[in-house]
């Protein structure tokens, strides 16, 4: 029977010293709680519950429209056993075996919560624990085991004995129960210095009922790292990189010096993608095979298909680049950049919603703002197009082997037709037809012996 996750995410946060809710706070593009949640899926639950308190409505609104995703709020914050009560009536006519984990680990893994659930199973319990043993258990609850290593109880740190407080084996907060499981909160106890309803209880009650409880030991003693602080979401993302990047590696990828390489999870790469030091890739970049990203090179939402070459600090967002063709160094493509096969963006051009026809070049210095340039047309030093007349954006269309001269200024609404050509220094507000030459400037005068005059030299 399937089972379902509920998971504990109604925390302050105070220790983020931020307006954001903890569970909010991004972590590689993604927030914190998006990666318990899509762990909780990923073991195969047929319902995940989010426990939440603090900013319940903006986790609501973060997470709208996922199937199976439900949000209970807890009001007070009573404990963790008050906080799992709260998931009752989402959950009361689910049968199978509850999880529940904590909306604060996103190292979390999927094997974890799909060990546990299969360990209490396959030994007839009426609920399972995760335990970890650490060097330093300092400030966790400790497991209490009979001689035959059936578990006891719990004990918190504060209310351990010096021999307890010796014992390595944790309980960092992850369990799995039956169904029986709402009845049995209600005979959860608050005498504690806090006052609070506390999980761990119910390893007594569950062996009061005469139920067998299970446990399963988690080798990875960082998959449990909570983040409370902003310090710990940092060491927390510091491991998620490491992840990614020797799977990403795994896979075919080379990194140069990969300890500098920023990757989020939603980035698509393919076999001999090279990545410089300094990368960072964001969003839903894709790039394809062969793939070459210079250093310092910045891509959000950007594709590059196979045989591309993103060079050293540039800064793509929302770009289109094609086969073969090549943007940089410090070249800029804001949104709806498109780059056909063999186009050449070079250092210092800066494009928006423009695109660069086939083996289309603008070398250097160059501004392109909506518009269109033909195949093989060459776009030289200083050019821009004059797009916005401070109410509306207007086109300009440079047809196939153009040549636009440095310095010109193309003020749109303007078409440059087929093998015309743009002399340099131009102003051009008037469409220009096919092969001509287009020169708008005053005409050069030299006046002889100026200097000398202007020195008293002359006569």
């Amino acid at each position: 029977m399937a089972h379902a996750v509920v998971i504990l995410a109604a925390g302050l946060g105070t220790r983020m010293k931020s307006k954001l809710p903890k569970v909010l706070h991004p972590l590689l593009g993604k927030p914190l709680v998006g990666y318990c949640i899509d762990t909780a899926f990923a073991s195969g639950a047929e319902k995940v519950v989010v426990v939440i308190g603090h900013g319940a409505e903006q986790v609501r609104q973060t997470f709208e429209g996922y199937p199976n995703l439900h949000f209970v709020v807890q009001e007070q914050q009573l404990g963790t056993a008050h906080a799992l009560a709260q998931a009752q009536p989402v959950l009361a006519d689910h049968q199978g075996p509850i999880v529940v984990t904590q909306g604060d680990t996103p190292l979390t893994r999927v094997e974890t919560l799909a060990g546990l659930v299969a360990a209490m199973q396959a030994e007839g319990a009426g609920m399972a624990l995760l335990t970890m043993r650490l060097d330093d258990p300092t400030g966790y609850g400790r497991i209490l085991r009979d001689e035959q290593g059936q578990i006891l109880g719990n004990v918190e740190q504060k209310d351990a004995t010096p021999e307890q407080q010796a014992i390595r084996e944790i309980n960092p907060g992850v369990y799995c129960f039956d169904s029986s499981v709402w009845e049995k909160l209600q005979r959860v106890e608050n005498h504690n210095a806090a006052g609070e309803y506390y999980l761990p209880d119910l390893i007594r009650i569950y062996r009061e009922a005469g139920q067998k409880l299970a446990s399963v030991e988690s080798k990875d003693t960082g998959e449990l790292l909570g983040v409370n602080s902003r310090a710990q979401l940092a060491e927390v993302e510091r491991v998620l990189l490491q992840r990614l990047r020797a799977d990403w590696m795994n896979r075919g990828v080379r990194m140069i010096q990969p300890e500098t390489t920023y990757i989020e999870p939603s980035v698509e790469l393919a076999p001999d993608v090279t990545l410089w030091p300094g990368v960072i890739l964001r969003g839903k970049t894709r790039l394809g095979e062969g793939v070459e990203v210079g250093a310092y090179a910045v891509l959000t939402d950007t594709v590059v298909e196979a045989g591309g070459k993103i060079k050293s600090h540039t800064v793509c967002d929302e770009a289109y680049v094609s086969s073969g063709a090549d943007a940089g160094p410090f070249a800029r493509l804001r949104p709806k950049a498109y780059l056909e096969e063999g186009a050449h963006v070079g250092n210092f051009v800066e494009l928006k919603n423009a695109r660069l026809g086939k083996r289309a070049k603008a070398g250097h210095l160059a501004y392109l703002g909506d518009a269109e340039v033909g195949e093989e047309s060459n776009i030289g030093a200083g050019v821009i197009t004059a797009n916005y007349d401070g109410q509306r954006k207007h086109k300009t269309t440079i047809g196939k082997r153009v040549f636009v001269g440095s310095n010109s200024v193309l003020i749109a609404p303007v078409a440059l037709a087929d093998d015309s050509f743009i002399a340099g220094g131009s102003s051009i507000n008037q469409d220009v037809p096919e092969e001509a030459l287009a020169i708008a400037r005053e005409r050069q005068r030299n006046i002889e012996g100026y200097m000398k005059r202007k020195r008293g030299e002359g006569s």
